[in-house]
């Protein structure tokens, strides 16, 4: 006997409510005062999709658009960042309006991991952390580009940068990204910290902020910060000793570009976007680097994207208990579930296969570019990262619409698209176990 039940539903709604927001975004950067010239459909899709799944590949210079085209897409980054849900208990919790079961269980989707009766108050705190870390990015940027820029272009472009950091986004308003600013000791602190603290995830913060000592963080918490510490310092030593002997990035530059540099990539290549260097002009170990980073992602409920760090912490701890022969994986004492395992394993399984999928197509159609720059960017639209070696404005326009389909797929996330597409079902039938030969 099979039981369904309907608790896709709020994640319908989540996907819906994405799909309304690239809808309503592009619709606005058609409107004729939006962009210094004609702007097809197809390239306004791109770029609204690519600004709510938080991504910055873009078929089109930011700088091209006008100044409300831009500020478009940063309501549209600032809303897929945060999630357009967690924008909208927001908003009716300020007004006062109760918020139905229905809404606190989407709200849970969208959130994740947080009891319902807390949803409340974690949205709060969400958008209270956004927009205060934003705030203090905005004043320290302002203050710093103020002598060059004049007070109103300076505030105009901290705004845009601490919305675009935070979130992960990666949009920037010149075709260069960060590269004017690759030894600019305030520019590139300010812009990793806003990433690496959109990237931690709520729940991280959250924990970090009502505890205060290590000894009292949960064991997620820890983990991510311990995790993100190893990334992003493994990271910038191998991009740091690979570069600075390559002649084409840093070898010719000053010791505090290299360190810069290095460490700005390390950090933004985890679902942020920025670059400082010519990404098509790495070394293809760096490149692969960069790859893994790009896949990994940052903390689950961050404005990052990617498998999440979680997910691969789960999946190393499975592989060594496995190699050990442990009947149980556990780590620093406590004892990963099945189910999280199983959820990690399909996560990490879909992601190779859209990839794959992804890659055949894309070779297919795009057959003038490099095989490392075809999948450079299709990992880099799953992880809503935003790096390209120079493929994102030469695509075709079917080209256009599989990175489309992967950005957006890899802001949900590839198990939400499958539980969205897939019915649950529980059998209350047991089958016979069997023995598969494996390896």
């Amino acid at each position: 006997m099979k039981i369904y039940h309907s608790s896709t539903r709020p994640l319908r709604l989540l996907v819906f409510g994405f799909l309304s927001l690239i809808f309503i975004g592009a619709c606005l950067l058609e409107l004729p005062f939006a962009y210094n010239g004609d702007l097809p459909w197809l390239s306004a899709f791109f770029t609204s999709t690519s600004a709510v799944t938080v991504t910055g590949l873009s078929v089109t210079d930011t700088a091209n658009y006008t100044t409300f085209g831009q500020s478009v897409i940063m309501i549209l980054i600032q809303t897929g960042g945060l999630g357009f849900m967690t924008l909208a208990i927001a908003a009716m919790m300020s007004i006062g309006v109760r918020i139905s079961l229905g809404n606190q269980q989407i709200a849970y989707e969208a959130l994740g991991i947080v009891p319902l009766h807390l949803i409340g108050s974690t949205v709060r705190l969400v958008i209270l952390f956004a927009l205060s870390f934003e705030l203090i990015a905005v004043v320290v940027l302002t203050l710093h580009w103020v002598g060059d820029l004049g007070f109103q272009r300076a505030l105009y472009e901290s705004i845009f940068y601490a919305i675009s950091a935070f979130n992960n986004a990666g949009f920037a308003l010149n075709s260069n990204s960060l590269t004017p600013f690759a030894d600019d000791i305030t520019v590139n602190f300010t812009i990793m910290a806003l990433i690496i603290l959109g990237g931690l995830g709520f729940t991280v913060l959250i924990d970090i902020t009502k505890n205060r000592h290590w000894s009292k963080f949960n064991l997620n918490t820890r983990l991510i910060l311990i995790a993100t510490l190893v990334l992003n310092v493994g990271a910038f030593l191998v991009f740091f000793i690979m570069e600075t002997h390559n002649p084409t990035t840093l070898e010719n530059v000053s010791l505090q570009e290299q360190l810069l540099s290095s460490l700005f990539q390390a950090v933004t290549a985890r679902t942020a976007g920025f670059n400082s260097i010519d990404i098509s002009q790495m070394t293809d170990a760096d490149t692969m680097v960069m790859m893994f980073l790009m896949l990994i992602g940052g903390g689950s409920l961050s404005t990052a994207s990617g498998i999440k760090i979680g997910t691969l912490i789960v999946l190393i701890m499975a592989t060594i208990s496995y190699i050990k022969r442990k009947d149980s994986v556990t780590i620093f004492h406590y004892t990963i579930s099945s189910d999280q395992i199983q959820r990690a394993i399909a996560l990490f399984c879909i992601s190779l296969c859209l990839i794959f999928v992804s890659l055949v197509i894309l070779l297919m159609i795009e057959r003038k570019h490099a095989f490392l720059d075809v999948i450079f960017e299709v990992i880099s639209a799953l992880g809503t990262v935003g790096l390209s070696r120079g493929l994102t404005g030469d695509l075709s326009p079917l080209g256009e619409i599989v990175i489309m389909f992967m950005m957006f797929i890899g802001r949900l996330g590839p198990l939400t698209i499958a539980y969205v597409i897939a019915l649950p079902m529980h059998s209350k039938v047991r089958y016979p176990s069997t023995t598969i030969h494996i390896g």
